[in-house]
């Protein structure tokens, strides 16, 4: 009869029990081994789900000295480029037999060094970390902890680490040369944070596109807004200075830049146009076509996860730098007529998920 008793978990016991055969076979047969018969791995399978049964992954963890789990840091899920990027990274850990523990540092290194540690002490086989600025302490943890790890879509300066990265320059200058293209002369580069290492690249990839185009530096504008009011107030200066198209540090402040613009009675990209990056819309559908630096997201999840498999198996090779190149993708929001324009008013929902 099945097992009623909802005060324990299901045990190999309990199923051998059930289906008279021994423990021995039960476990083999849930491990779907050669040697059970199809028909007494089915049956045994099948009581095995009535009774409610799940496998002890930490026995098993102790057996092998691996969890199959993988820790995943990232700044925080409200930015859907995080959920993009996990989503991939789910994926290709699934095809391993990996399940992920995600946590958020929302680019807090003391939080990050948190969460870190809270991954080692479930004893994760490795972690993928989103770094922050100020992850040195969080790095030399795992270090010291022995816990293999590799550094996604940001890096920094130590050449010692494992990352896999987007050439973020090359972005930045394709982005302003994307603009530069469709007629702006006057650009502004407008972020809302500094991020480690990529706010540096960016801005040297965007005023190297000026200067290759034979622009003034004074024709292209930085700015690191921190919050509405600020940004508001940029925008409304920079419009006043001459400035046509501004490249936006990602698709999400981009899309938050165009409701502010669009609240100022603005049309994009009439009165001022606007690229950001990270290409989310190719996997999200937003109905707000915007210019974005794309790059393969999924590609670069499935080349983290390999690295930090070879890691786990205690592959000693030199550190690994993949770098991905990126490329446009043109929906319009720059002027061009290649492209569709954006719609008159943007969702609310982009002026709050940040």
């Amino acid at each position: 009869m099945i097992r009623n008793d909802k005060s324990r978990r299901c045990t190999l016991q309990d199923i051998a029990d059930r289906t008279g055969y021994t423990v021995n076979t039960v476990s083999r047969a849930l491990k779907n081994k050669s040697d059970i018969s199809a028909a007494t791995r089915e049956y045994i399978r099948q009581a095995a789900d009535e009774m409610g049964y799940i496998r002890n992954q930490m026995a098993s963890s102790l057996r092998s000295g691996h969890t199959k789990t993988l820790g995943v840091v990232v700044g925080g899920m409200s930015n859907p480029y995080y959920g993009v990027m996990t989503d991939a990274i789910q994926n290709v850990a699934a095809e391993y037999g990996y399940s992920l523990f995600i946590f958020c540092s929302r680019d807090n290194p003391e939080l990050e060094l948190q969460v870190v540690e809270t991954a080692i002490s479930r004893q994760v086989d490795g972690i993928l970390l989103f770094p922050c600025r100020g992850s040195g302490r969080t790095i030399e943890r795992m270090k010291a902890a022995g816990v293999p790890y590799v550094l996604m879509a940001r890096h920094l300066d130590s050449p010692e680490d494992d990352w896999v990265v987007c050439c973020e320059e090359e972005g930045a200058y394709l982005a302003a040369k994307h603009l530069i293209d469709a007629g702006h002369t006057h650009l502004g580069f407008l972020s809302s944070f500094d991020v480690v290492g990529s706010s540096e690249w960016r801005t040297h990839g965007f005023l190297r596109a000026l200067e290759e185009h034979g622009l003034p530096r004074e024709n292209g504008q930085l700015a690191c807004c921190s919050g509405e009011d600020e940004i508001r107030a940029q925008l409304s200066a920079w419009r006043q200075d001459g400035v046509t198209g501004i490249f936006v540090f990602c698709d999400l402040e981009a899309w938050f830049a165009v409701s502010i613009l669009h609240s100022q009675g603005l049309s994009i990209p009439r009165d001022m146009a606007v690229i950001g990056f990270d290409n989310i819309q190719s996997i999200l559908p937003v109905p707000a076509p915007l210019c974005s630096v794309g790059y393969d997201i999924p590609a670069m999840a499935r080349s983290g996860i390999d690295l930090l498999r070879r890691r786990i198996h205690r592959d000693d090779t030199p550190p690994q730098h993949i770098t991905f190149s990126p490329y446009i993708v043109c929906r319009g929001s720059c002027g061009s007529k290649t492209g569709s324009p954006l719609p008159e008013k943007i969702p609310d929902i982009y002026r709050y998920c940040r």
